[in-house]
């Protein structure tokens, strides 16, 4: 079986790809015609020479310019169909998908405009597919805590349907210390979390992370590997790192595939799974993400299921529903793993 047929059939959860970075650009084109929303893009062609990202500030700039075309329920709803028909095509059992509505609240669509789209988009999809999905709120890290804070107030009558909050956007500058009170809050409500924290930010903001704000998984987290007390400690404790190469290729943290630090965060015994992050921008859905990774650092087809049982496990499903997907994984592992 060819590699990429490999990745594609293994089941495997998808927990860290945002909403908004799904906005392919054809539909993104489609979108602002739509809507009437000027952007600087005539065609597809045009919009993707433009993904051309020096940094994880210049890519914010594109991601939120494109957030502009999402205007309405209907915007919402297909954004969200077309990932998910993508992701089960790609082999994804289960998804946890981050979504910032303080984006939209600026701009004063309802916050009810938005979670009803993506809400009513994952139940039609699982009918439809039999794929799982489930909604977590991103907060944005350059925002102050009182935000963070309005925007749980906001979210609350979908408490019961969301599976947890996160936290993204430009770590420099925006340590995880920042946000100690609204994490302290997530955990007393028990709502799971987790942060980005080590994608272009130092070692001790995955320390922030997990001492200051005691979240359940550390997104990206690749700049733990400068602390080697901290990789002791986390690996350890198991603590999920949600690890996504070509994001990081894309946007100049690590130089190369081959140069990424995945073999040795394995090598470390650090608890890491592969995710796409924004495959629209970065041109990769999670099945290219498991093949592209495992030709540019050299993984083999056992350890590639290990990630994909470790995607699982740190998942926000159920035990039984977690158990149930480590059982299609195994029926499909190979003989050795």
């Amino acid at each position: 079986m060819p590699l990429w047929q490999f990745c594609r059939g293994l089941p495997k959860a998808e927990l860290h790809v945002h909403l908004e970075g799904c906005l392919e650009p054809d539909f993104l084109l489609e979108l602002a015609r739509r809507n009437e929303v000027a952007v600087p893009w005539e065609t597809a062609e045009q919009l993707r020479e433009a993904y051309r990202f020096r940094d994880l500030g210049s890519f914010l700039d594109l991601y939120f310019a494109g957030c502009q075309v999402l205007c309405d329920q209907r915007d919402f709803y297909e954004l969200t169909t077309a990932y998910l028909d993508r992701a089960h095509q790609d082999g994804v059992a289960h998804a946890e998908l981050f979504f910032g509505p303080q984006t939209f609240i600026e701009r004063g669509i309802p916050v009810g405009v938005q979670l009803e789209g993506i809400l009513d988009a994952v139940a039609d999809a699982g009918a439809r597919t039999g794929i799982s999905a489930s909604l977590l709120v991103s907060a944005h890290r350059h925002r102050t805590d009182d935000d963070a804070f309005a925007l749980l107030d906001s979210v609350g009558p979908w408490a019961d349907r969301i599976a947890g909050f996160g936290m993204g956007g430009a770590e420099v500058g925006n340590p995880p210390e920042k946000f100690v009170r609204y994490f302290a809050e997530l955990r007393r409500q028990g709502f799971k979390t987790c942060v980005h924290a080590g994608e272009e930010g130092p070692a001790d903001y995955v320390r922030q992370a997990v001492e200051l704000l005691g979240v359940d998984r550390v997104d990206h987290g690749i700049t733990i590997l400068d602390d080697e007390d901290l990789v002791r400690e986390v690996a350890a404790a198991g603590t999920p790192l949600t690890v996504c190469p070509i994001s990081n290729v894309r946007l100049r943290t690590v130089p190369s595939l081959s140069e990424h630090p995945l073999p040795r965060m394995l090598a470390a015994g650090l608890n890491v799974s592969l995710h796409s992050d924004d495959p629209a921008y970065f041109g990769s859905g999670l099945a290219d993400t498991y093949t592209a990774t495992a030709e540019g650092v050299g993984l083999d087809r056992g350890t590639l299921t290990e990630l994909a049982r470790n995607s699982v496990r740190a998942s926000f499903l159920p035990h039984a529903s977690r158990q149930a997907l480590l059982s299609r994984i195994d029926a499909v592992a190979p003989a050795d793993c």
